[in-house]
């Protein structure tokens, strides 16, 4: 089965996606965990979290936003205007960053997506915050339901809210078999999960879990020389994770966005629905464009890292990444006070051209702690 993930974990529109519209169902894509994707899932929609797997081409995109812009963002965009995703029925935008917003706003400009939605995510979580973001998902909520002609009532949106927080619980299983003393899988192996599931809906892909979670359990990965955990800004680059992996530091946990901050504390208290997904999502949002919260990120990677026992902490962001170039130098410093070795690793999104400076700056670093 994990044989299968690694190779569906590669592909845009998998074959399930292609069943799925066969169908007749819907597919929207988005990017950012800020989405609350109940609201999708309970209007029988398929939330699907737009990627690229290191692709390198940019030029479409290059057409639309500047070179000094994220690259993952250029190569989504590209993507887009190819007609690789010509399969999706409308986007959700999110403020999540200057250079993934002008991805989304050029690729509605250059292609006219049948939906489009701009669902705007507060920078700060206090009161006034949640009380804005609520009334973004109320209006998000009746778009959807207009354009789509779901009626969304609540005891749908409800029982989305359950289907998460199975899946959520999975999930938080499979990284404690990814963290035992001695793992049951590698770090690629666990992103390669994470990106098949984030092209299905939620209860498929805790079904599939299901199996995997059984299969994993006798499974054992020797032969490593250090436990690492992986910091950075969003990627979905397996081959990255892999290239770390075979100098020898395996990723027994991450704080990522494809990865537990997207997952592992996600709880609200509201029984209004829409109230309860503000909670949920923005009270829960490890980023570094949430301005106020840099301790609470700290101490939840300090919780992963005591948690996993690991040996020390690769830090990668992709070039042009402002909110996490500017994170990475004060979790450098606050970490390594602890006594946790850290690296820091700017890389180029999709570049093979910085596969051979990653492996050398690994390997250094690994010598570095002793291992």
């Amino acid at each position: 089965m994990m044989i299968d993930l690694q190779t569906r974990a590669s592909q845009i529109e998998t074959e399930y996606v292609r069943k799925f519209k066969e169908e007749g169902g819907k597919v929207v894509g988005y990017a950012c965990v800020a989405t609350p994707v109940e609201i999708l899932e309970a209007a029988g929609i398929l939330p699907y979290r737009i990627k690229a797997f290191g692709h390198p081409d940019t030029s479409l995109g290059d057409s639309y936003l500047s070179r000094f812009n994220c690259r993952f963002c250029r190569s989504c965009l590209s993507l887009g205007l190819d007609g690789t995703y010509d399969f999706l029925d409308g986007l959700v935008e999110t403020n999540g960053c200057d250079h993934l917003r002008g991805m989304f706003e050029n690729w509605q400009y250059a292609k006219k997506l049948p939906y489009f939605h701009y669902l705007k995510v507060p920078h700060f979580f206090r009161e006034d915050a949640l009380e804005y973001f609520t009334e973004e998902i109320s209006l998000w909520r009746e778009s959807l339901s207009r354009h789509f002609g779901a009626p969304l009532e609540d005891a749908a949106i409800w029982r989305a809210v359950d289907e998460q927080e199975a899946l959520q619980a999975r999930l938080r299983e499979l990284y404690a078999l990814r963290m035992r003393k001695v793992p049951a899988l590698s770090g690629a192996e666990a992103l390669s999960v994470i990106c098949t599931g984030s092209s299905m809906r939620t209860a498929d892909f805790v079904s599939l879990l299901d199996g995997l979670l059984g299969d994993l359990s006798e499974r054992k990965v020797e032969g490593f020389r250090a436990r690492l955990m992986l910091l950075g800004s969003a990627t979905d680059e397996v081959d990255l994770v892999a290239d770390i992996e075979q100098q020898g530091g395996l990723v027994v946990t991450d704080a990522l966005c494809y990865g537990s901050r997207s997952f592992w504390e996600r709880k609200g208290e509201s029984r209004d629905p829409d109230r309860f997904l503000a909670e949920k999502y923005l009270g829960n949002l490890f980023c570094p464009r949430m301005f106020t919260e840099y301790e609470r990120r700290l101490q939840f990677i300090l919780d992963r890292a005591e948690e996993a026992g690991v040996d020390g902490i690769v830090l990668v962001y992709n070039k042009f990444c402002d909110l996490h170039g500017v994170e990475a130098a004060a979790l450098r410093v606050d970490l390594e006070k602890r006594g946790i070795p850290v690296l820091v690793l700017e890389k180029d999104y999709g570049s093979q051209s910085d596969t051979g400076r990653v492996k050398t700056r690994v390997q250094a670093f690994l010598e570095r702690i002793g291992k």
